[in-house]
């Protein structure tokens, strides 16, 4: 009998001591772990967010993150609030997601997830880019965001996905300036032309059209070469310009040869360097593979997707080229009023030493100058004492009848008036109206306006 009393104590103490060491003390709200509610919290954020439920998630994250500013989830959680933001969609959550971003960057720059939301963020305007005729807005804010995360996180895995996008969006802002180039090259506006060729073939290189862009800036530079020659200047100085302009032409097309002799311009670059008397080039290598390799990983834009393209709002990506370095510096602006001030000040300059006193561009036969003088007023003022003279009479306005004069006698006179009218030469149809837009020559086609 005493047996069995030790035997059921020694259970009964056992039982005891086993249920105290397992024991776990239980929130009845919120049913979790209360040794880890931190992790507990982002683990449920995790699950809502598997879910769709990012509102539900972004409630927990933040719950978190307030509560318990020193938990090791803490960089996890930012970062997973901005991708609460940034999987919800829309441009409104977008523009949250990428502040959560640019703060998580802030509080943890030196972690591998810093270039995740770079990423991010720079596709968030990927997403949002319009094609080369519309807003370019998203697209040079695309650009940024790239370059950022390509020198700002040079060691990241994700380097070479930024590079390819930075390919992709330079080609549309490279097809960009190209369009506009080409509205002002057809209303021979040469001036802003040039401007925005300078800009995209210093500005993008790895543009698919690069070529037919220097060979139109080449272009343009003999046409205003051909203009310096039809300007009244003195031979030395004449030839002079002439052979500054015509070596620039050179240059932009020697530099197709150069740098870009895998492309379909590069015989019309040569044959227009025989008939400027220049040496024609001869690509490295290095080069000459370079371009074949440029050119090979293009991707033909097919006729259907031509078609189709003038309905969709995003740009086709598939002639960017999938090889070589992209531009990381900022884009080149090259100002038109600028090349058009430069230019006419080298003609004053040539005009200010010649004793016929030759003409600037732009005054007389294009825009007035501040110190010219209204049309039809004197060139000599009067002699100081002089009496002024009379005023030309007013003819717009009524004139009041002469009180001498009979009422008879002024409708003859008016009379007489309108049958002087009459019989005047009819009005030349050529001179009727002055307002009519005259055809620009010489240099005056650089004036855009």
């Amino acid at each position: 009998m005493v047996r069995k009393i030790l035997v059921s104590a020694v259970l009964a103490g056992a039982v005891l001591a086993s249920s105290g060491c397992h024991h776990k003390v239980q929130n009845p709200l919120a049913n979790i772990d209360s040794k880890q509610p931190d992790k507990s919290l982002f683990d449920r954020s995790m699950d809502s967010m598997k879910k769709a439920h990012y509102q539900e998630a972004r409630t927990l994250l933040e719950t978190l993150i307030n509560t318990y500013p020193d938990s090791e989830y803490i960089a996890r959680a930012k970062l997973a609030l901005g991708d609460a933001w940034y999987n919800e969609g829309g441009k409104a959550a977008w523009q949250q997601a990428e502040s959560e971003y640019k703060d998580f960057q802030t509080f943890f720059p030196n972690l591998p997830e810093a270039s995740e939301a770079q990423l991010k963020i720079a596709s968030m305007h990927y997403r949002e880019m319009e094609k080369p005729d519309r807003d370019y807005t998203e697209a040079q804010r695309a650009a940024d965001e790239y370059k950022q995360l390509i020198q700002q996180y040079p060691d990241s895995p994700l380097v070479p996905q930024a590079k390819q996008k930075l390919r992709e969006v330079q080609e549309i802002l490279g097809e960009r300036q190209y369009r506009i180039a080409n509205f002002y090259f057809l209303r021979e506006n040469l001036a802003a032309s040039q401007a925005r060729l300078q800009s995209l073939t210093e500005s993008y290189p790895l543009y698919s059209q690069s070529d037919e862009a220097l060979f139109e800036l080449g272009n343009i530079y003999e046409k205003e070469a051909a203009g310096l020659k039809k300007q009244k200047l003195p031979e030395a100085q004449k030839e002079k310009l002439v052979a500054q302009y015509e070596k620039k032409a050179i240059d932009a097309y020697s530099r197709i040869i150069t740098r870009y002799p895998a492309t379909d311009r590069v015989g019309d670059a040569k044959r227009r360097l025989e008939a400027l008397n220049a040496p024609i080039p001869e690509p490295t290598a290095e080069a000459l593979a370079e371009s074949k390799a440029e050119e090979a990983s293009r991707e033909k834009v097919k006729l259907v997707a031509k078609l189709t393209g003038n309905f969709k709002k995003h740009p086709n990506m598939a002639p960017a080229t999938k090889v070589g370095e992209p531009n990381l510096q900022e884009e080149t602006v090259t100002s038109a009023p600028e090349i058009i001030n430069d230019l006419n000040k080298q003609v004053s300059g040539v005009a200010a030493g010649n004793s016929v006193g030759v003409q600037a561009v732009g005054t007389r036969t294009g825009t007035p100058d501040a110190n010219d003088k209204a049309p039809g007023t004197q060139d000599s003022t009067p002699e100081e004492g002089a009496a002024p003279k009379p005023a030309a009479p007013q003819v717009n306005e009524i004139q009041k009848p002469d009180p001498t004069q009979s009422s008879s006698q002024t409708s003859a006179e008016n009379g007489q008036a309108a049958a002087a009218d009459n019989k005047a030469a009819p009005v030349d149809q050529k001179q009727e109206s002055s307002s009519k837009k005259k055809e620009k020559k010489g240099l005056r086609k650089l004036i855009p306006f």
